[in-house]
């Protein structure tokens, strides 16, 4: 039976001045073909559902004809109301800095990764995509990752992007407010953590480890 992971993006495309924002598209993309490689039904998912979009600073050097089956999935997503965390193995939350806009305000979000974690499933986000975790809370009201060690896109690495007056909060100082156990490596490191089955990647350098890590704790419980 082959294991199924949800994959899900964003649906912003501007940030709160209007500048252009989307998904990190390698940031999809390496991990979409990570999943496939090893045998994995994926399906792909976002706030709104339809066309995910792209971040134009993430297709400069020709990642669109890269990845065509990843661009094409990701003309027709599904909308986050029509997926059951109970149908799935694992969710995976990509970044670009349009999760900082949708995924934390999204209550069918934060419903799936409660119940992905509760039922003792991975979770997994890289980058900008452990902004969906930072509102989640479990059942006992807990912050999800209180307590947990994870890493994220982080203050250094946004105030180097120049992006850092454009995002409505810092990633890093949001998670550590929240009891989170930070781990920073030196910026565009290639660096995971991984705190049972919670799987987090610091940045577009990581995309393909946080996939092999996800693949890693899959082939563990079977």
């Amino acid at each position: 039976m082959a294991k199924k992971v949800l994959m899900v993006v964003t649906s912003a495309d501007k940030m709160t001045d209007g500048h252009p924002t989307g998904l990190w598209l390698s940031e999809f993309a390496e991990p979409y073909t990570e999943f496939k490689q090893a045998g994995y039904e994926v399906t792909v998912a976002s706030p709104r559902g339809g066309q995910a979009p792209i971040d134009e600073r993430s297709v400069q050097n020709g990642e669109l004809n890269q990845w065509p089956e990843a661009v094409e999935i990701l003309k027709q997503t599904l909308p986050l109301s029509q997926v059951s965390a109970s149908d799935y193995d694992a969710i995976f939350l990509p970044g670009g800095h349009g999760t900082m806009f949708d995924f934390p305000d999204s209550a069918e979000l934060q419903a799936l990764i409660r119940t992905f974690a509760e039922s003792g499933k991975v979770v997994a986000a890289v980058c900008h995509g452990p902004a969906g975790l930072v509102n989640v809370r479990l059942s006992n009201g807990d912050p999800l990752v209180k307590g947990k060690r994870v890493t994220a896109f982080t203050d250094e690495e946004e105030r180097a992007v120049k992006l850092d007056d454009k995002v409505p909060f810092m990633l890093e100082t949001r998670l550590r407010e929240l009891g989170a156990q930070f781990v920073a490596q030196p910026m565009w490191s290639d660096h995971v953590e991984r705190d049972g089955n919670l799987i987090t990647g610091q940045n577009p350098q990581s995309g393909i480890s946080a996939a092999k890590a996800v693949i890693q704790a899959l082939e563990q419980s079977r």
